[in-house]
């Protein structure tokens, strides 16, 4: 049966395509939110001597009493107390009417625990370093603070931008504004988002008319406090570091300079990080006052991954993977499963594949346009079942409702970013989910990083008389048909690639790869001539 099935043709489905559209227009519909009638009204300096500039002022100065109530040494202060005095209850916090009636409808009575730590501290005014997994409710926990800050200093167009949200990926951002947009319901702040691959000069006109809350990404942002006259940000009262591990990771470490230096030193700020490294801890202290609250949910904890999590691995050859992966996903497809790869080509190569054999994917990978990319994620969250082949452009910080499965095909170079990954399912409080890592035969050194990074794992095991052998149907459909055939020698180039391009040489090694293996699951009785550029220097 399965020789039949990856003869077929790759069937396309003018409903999904209608899908895809309707979901653009509606991440375009927000993109461009149409200000309330205080924003229509010309924007006028901030410095002029109304009523309630006195009152914002006042209130401003009742902040700043509050926030040097905090301590006064360099040292972070450790939050100390106990989880059974913590109250979770959203109606405990001193939150205007505003506030709670949008909280209810989205269906929130409880607070998670990173919620009920955090923001009673930073409704104070204090600032907080704060460490939770992901999936722990982290954006309520900066955000109900920042809408109330904006509501208590009557925060209007005029008045410019209060509060800002720096998150590392577009697809976050995105997600962050889908969250404050439903927050800010019953409020009459403004509210934007500006990224990259979106319309700069549409940001601009809403910068300039004047944006309550925005949610960026570090380059656009840079961009716009640089070059955008008439964006108001002298105002900034709270600023917001989301995912600030990853933002470094991608490389946005001068930008992040560059911004902190040119926003307003007189602010609150909240950063949060899944990890703590050496650039995060220098991150900390030029964006932090002296003496910020620490906030650190999981240290008590004995894993570092959800607890509704089960995890486990298959170790299986190279000519074995993708017969396993088509198997598996075969078996799965009323469920909703994330596959990662460790290349843009790679995921490309299955996802053409995989459609091509009716196993119908979407994919996600930084090569695609934005508003593909945003398409896609829309339409794979608000599916019930479907499959997702990414790159790590997925893998931090998104909340993709009721994830069954996380395949990890292709293994993660580090136990953080194995965590970051997994993180995509068993979300919430009472979160359930499963994962699937594949390693080689010389990969499994790596599962001794994973131990001592708290991760558990059980080894699975699937007879090979249970996976699909397609082998020879695989080769004589990338052989034979042109765009196949070429989407597979980009795959497979890209794969070694990125095997070479890993930090853990001593598990990684490129030069251990039996190429006529590799070259089998990618679809090619014998290696095809590619140019790979790769070294396999030791670190």
């Amino acid at each position: 049966m399965a020789s039949k099935v990856i003869e077929k043709k790759r069937k396309r489905s003018k409903s999904n395509a209608a899908a895809t559209q309707q979901k653009k227009q509606q991440v375009e519909k927000a993109q461009s939110q149409k200000p309330t009638k205080e924003e229509e009204e010309p924007v006028e300096q901030v410095n002029e001597e109304d009523q309630d500039q006195q009152q914002q002022q006042q209130a401003v100065e009742a902040q700043e009493e509050s926030a040097s109530a905090g301590s006064q040494n360099g040292t972070p202060d450790l939050d100390t107390v106990a989880t059974e005095n913590l109250n979770f209850d959203f109606s405990s916090l001193s939150c205007c009417e505003r506030t709670m009636k949008g909280i209810q409808a989205m269906g929130f009575e409880k607070m998670t625990e990173v919620q009920a730590r955090t923001i009673p501290p930073l409704m104070a005014g204090r600032d907080v370093l704060g460490a939770a997994k992901t999936g722990s409710g982290k954006t309520l926990a900066f955000l109900i603070p920042a809408i109330e800050m904006l509501y208590r200093l009557k925060f209007k167009p005029r008045n410019g931008t209060g509060v800002i949200v720096i998150s590392p990926t577009r697809e976050l951002a995105l997600q962050i504004f889908g969250v404050a947009k439903e927050l800010l319901q019953f409020h009459e702040h403004t509210f934007g988002i500006v990224i990259g691959g979106a319309n700069r000069k549409a940001e601009a006109d809403k910068l300039v008319k004047g944006v309550n809350l925005l949610i960026a990404t570090p380059g656009r942002l840079l961009d716009h406090l640089q070059n955008t006259r008439g964006f108001v940000y002298k105002n900034l009262k709270s600023l917001v570091i989301d995912e600030a591990d990853r933002i470094l990771e991608i490389g946005f470490e001068e930008e992040m300079r560059q911004i902190i230096r040119i926003l307003p030193r007189e602010r609150q700020t909240m950063l949060f990080s899944a990890t703590q490294t050496t650039k995060v801890s220098d991150l900390a202290r030029i964006s932090l006052k002296q003496g910020p609250l620490y906030i650190n949910v999981d240290q008590s904890k004995d894993t570092s991954t959800a607890e509704g999590l089960e995890q486990g691995y298959v170790v299986c050859e190279s000519d074995k993977r993708f017969l396993l992966l088509f198997t598996f996903l075969r078996k799965n497809l009323k469920k909703k499963v994330i596959v990662f790869f460790s290349s843009c080509n790679s995921v490309k190569y299955h996802a053409d594949l995989m459609n091509y054999i009716d196993v119908p994917v979407l994919d996600l990978h930084g090569k695609q346009k934005q508003q593909k990319r945003t398409a896609t994620f829309f339409e794979f969250c608000n599916a019930d079942r479907g499959i997702l082949l990414c790159t790590d452009v997925a893998a931090r910080g998104l909340d993709i409702p009721a994830v069954d499965w996380i395949v990890q095909f292709d293994p993660p170079d580090d136990p953080r970013d194995y965590i970051h990954r997994v993180g995509r399912t068993a979300r919430g409080a009472n979160g359930k989910g499963k994962s699937l890592l594949f390693l080689l035969p010389s990969e499994v050194g790596f599962l001794r990083l994973l131990k001592h990074a708290r991760v558990p794992l059980n080894e699975y095991q699937f007879p090979s008389n249970k996976i699909a052998n397609v082998q020879s149907q695989l080769e004589k459909l990338v052989e034979k048909n042109y765009y196949l055939n070429q989407s597979a020698r980009d795959g497979f180039r890209s794969y070694l690639q990125a095997y070479a391009a890993f930090s853990l040489k001593k598990i990684y090694n490129v030069d251990s790869l039996d190429l006529a293996k590799v070259a089998k699951s990618f679809g090619f009785s014998t290696p095809p001539k590619v140019n790979l550029s790769i070294t396999s220097s030791k670190k």
